[in-house]
């Protein structure tokens, strides 16, 4: 179920780093990023012709993220990075008083508490 929903800039990985804005849906597993003219997830649709392969939409899990590191606040927006258990660095920004990414961490802390204790039971 969704946490969060609304619109983040991630920057590509390409040569230009533009900022791309991406439609995202904060859930207690994760992060979905979903390009802006995309349909919805099929959770939360009925079903429809097939427009663009599901490959488009891309989750970070919080099983694979490392942490959420707030580089800077400058002008009217909040920079963070994404950083993923393999190394990958995940650029993005938002408008400061969106808050996602105390939102992202906030998430991420919880899932990490529950697999812990999921741990501890076993």
């Amino acid at each position: 179920k969704a946490v969060k929903e609304g619109v983040l800039e991630k920057r590509s990985d390409g040569l230009l780093q533009l900022w791309k804005k991406k439609r995202c849906i904060l859930t207690e597993e994760g992060l979905l990023l979903i390009p802006p003219k995309h349909p919805p997830p099929p959770h939360q649709q009925q079903p429809a012709p097939p427009a663009e392969p599901a490959a488009k939409i891309k989750e970070l899990h919080f099983s694979n993220m490392k942490t959420v590191d707030c580089v800077e606040r400058k002008g009217k927006y909040v920079y963070f990075t994404v950083v993923m258990a393999e190394g990958k660095e995940i650029d993005f920004r938002c408008a400061q008083e969106q808050g996602w990414n105390a939102a992202i961490t906030l998430q991420m802390v919880q899932y990490k508490n529950r697999q812990a204790i999921l741990a501890v039971r076993s």
